[in-house]
C-alpha cells in the first residue's frame, strides 16, 4: 500500500505551475562525499540518495560512491572523464543505467588517489571503461556538464536539459550518517520518482 498524502505532497510540488515562457530543467550536484542534490525549476528540491556500492558497470570497483538517480527515463551509460591541470585523470563520473539492476539507474564518482585518501570516492577508477566517453577539464576543482543526446548521463524523455555540478574538493566535508528525516524524504522521492524527470 502506498502512502497516498505523500504521493499527493510530491505531485504538488512536482507539478506546480511554471510560466509559459520558462523552460524547464533539472540541476543535480554532487561531490566525493556522498553530499548530492536533485532540483527542478518547477521548485523541486532533494537530497539524493547515496550510498558506497559495488559499480556494477565495466570494471567496477567494490565500495563505490554511487547516487541513486531514482530511475529516469532512458538514461544514457558511459563514462565522463574529468582531467586536471596537467591533463591527467582526475574524477570519473560513471552513469550506469537500470540494464543492470532493474529501477537502478545511477551514477558512480571515482577520484584518484595519488594525493593520498580524503574523500569516500578516493578509490581509484575502474579497470575497465565504456565505449561511451567524454573527457573534460576540470574548473576551479569541479565541472558543470550539460550532456546532449547520446552522451553519458543524457536523460531521453526528460523534460528539458539536465546540468549536473560535480564538485572534485578534497576538503568537502565527510558526511554524517544519515538522519531519519533523510530516510524518510528518500521514501518519498522513491514514491514520486516517475515524475521528477517529467515536465512541469
Amino acid at each position: 500500500m502506498k502512502p497516498f498524502g505523500l504521493a499527493v505532497l510530491l505531485a504538488a510540488v512536482l507539478f506546480s505551475v511554471t510560466p509559459a515562457n520558462a523552460q524547464f530543467s533539472i540541476s543535480i550536484t554532487a561531490d566525493e562525499n556522498c553530499n548530492g542534490l536533485f532540483t527542478n525549476t518547477s521548485g523541486f528540491s532533494q537530497a539524493l540518495p547515496c550510498e558506497t556500492f559495488v559499480d556494477p558497470g565495466p570494471g567496477g570497483l567494490a565500495a563505490a560512491v554511487t547516487y541513486d538517480m531514482m530511475n529516469p527515463p532512458g538514461l544514457i551509460a558511459g563514462d565522463l572523464e574529468m582531467l586536471d591541470a596537467d591533463n591527467t585523470l582526475s574524477d570519473l563520473i560513471r552513469f550506469n543505467d537500470n540494464s543492470f539492476i532493474e529501477g537502478s539507474a545511477s551514477f558512480v564518482f571515482y577520484s584518484a588517489t595519488d594525493d593520498g585518501v580524503s574523500s569516500l570516492a578516493d578509490i581509484g577508477f575502474p579497470t575497465a571503461d565504456y565505449e561511451n566517453i567524454v573527457t573534460v577539464n576540470e574548473i576551479n576543482g569541479g565541472y558543470a556538464y550539460t550532456p546532449t543526446a547520446g552522451q553519458p548521463g543524457f536523460v531521453t524523455g526528460a523534460g528539458g536539459p539536465i546540468t549536473y555540478t560535480f564538485t572534485s574538493d578534497e576538503s568537502s566535508p565527510t558526511p554524517e550518517p544519515a538522519s531519519a528525516t533523510l530516510v524518510l524524504a528518500c521514501l518519498g522521492l522513491l514514491v514520486g520518482r516517475k515524475y521528477l524527470f517529467s515536465r512541469a
